[in-house]
């Protein structure tokens, strides 16, 4: 973990549920563009959104991960500082709108997602891609290993679980970057399920595999996305690991500005996010975690995740809001 102060960050369960405020009102905005095909413009009132929700909150933040750096986007830049000024230091991970493409095809899976936690305490990096990989709870710790043959965790996943690896199932993002994984997964008899988007989603499937159907998740995606996951993670429990993929000296420079040291660094999900993490998402889309939001003619209905890790409390909220101009 880059070597950050650690402050205590006083994070209450009331923050907590304010988090869930935080990514309603981005969820609301982005989904009045469900399907309309325009993922730039469902992003943008997303970020809007919740950037307004949150500089209402009683906190001093930082964004150690963001919607891209600070001369690429005009709100939510990783370095901007949210809040009303007051309150606890705290770190703040986010993606308004994870899974944009989705968002603006209508397929599942795409939310507001948002975890805060101590300062110091997420990992602060610049907005690359991370190879990752995340299995559920209740395995031994180092059942697999993200430097290990893709074939052999699987394999390894299996003999713990005590299955035949044909009944294990393997999320990873559609993507032809990762047509050797793909190959070397389905060697070994296992089965792949392919998503066009939405990583978080995912890795969070792996967390209740009876229900969703997955056992771990593999593959490189985007690096603000990983450190979203690890904090749902820290609090529902599993595995993760993730490597930030500076494959260029202009990123290698920008990560140790950030305090990255050493560029092939494999982080633990403890070192992606550690300390009292909160966690919140709702649906933008239907999906297998979460509803979509539903616009009726009187009220707005919405359903949310939220999560502590230091009392591994999951609350999960359908809120039915009949005053529509606050979304306005």
């Amino acid at each position: 973990m880059n070597d950050r102060r650690s402050t205590d960050a006083g994070l209450t369960r009331e923050l907590a549920m304010e988090l869930a405020r935080v990514t309603e009102a981005a969820a609301v905005a982005a989904a009045r563009l469900r399907g309309r095909g325009d993922e730039k413009a469902a992003d943008q009132v997303a970020v809007d959104a919740m950037r307004a929700e949150l500089n209402r909150l009683p906190i001093r933040g930082t964004v150690v991960i963001g919607e891209g750096e600070r001369d690429e986007a005009p709100m939510l830049y990783i370095g901007e500082e949210v809040g009303l000024g007051h309150g606890p230091e705290v770190d703040i991970a986010l993606d308004p709108l994870e899974g944009t493409t989705i968002c603006a095809k209508n397929m599942p899976n795409s939310l507001a997602v948002i975890s805060m936690a101590s300062k110091g305490t997420l990992l602060f990096a610049p907005d690359v891609y991370m190879d990752k990989l995340a299995i559920g709870p209740g395995y031994p710790v180092g059942i697999v290993d993200i430097d290990a043959d893709p074939a052999d965790n699987i394999r390894a996943l299996a003999k713990a679980k005590g299955v035949p690896v044909s009944e294990i199932t393997a999320c990873i993002l559609d993507r032809p970057r990762h047509a050797d994984l793909l190959a070397a997964v389905r060697s070994t008899g296992a089965a792949v399920r392919l998503i066009g988007d939405g990583d978080v989603a995912g890795i969070i499937d792996t967390t209740d595999p009876e229900v969703t159907g997955v056992d771990i998740y593999m593959g490189r995606g985007g690096a603000p996305e990983g450190v979203l996951a690890a904090s749902a993670l820290r609090c529902v429990g599993g595995q993760m690991q993730g490597r930030l993929i500076l494959d260029t000296p202009e990123k290698i420079a920008r990560a140790a500005k950030m305090g990255v040291s050493d560029p092939m660094r494999a982080y633990k999900m403890d070192e992606l996010a550690s300390g009292d993490v909160l966690f919140a998402a709702t649906g933008v889309t239907d999906g297998n975690m979460l509803k979509g939001v539903k616009f009726a003619k009187n009220y707005i209905q919405t359903e949310t995740i939220v999560m502590r890790s230091s009392s591994r409390t999951v609350r999960e909220i359908t809120a039915r809001h009949q005053d529509i101009e606050k979304f306005n």
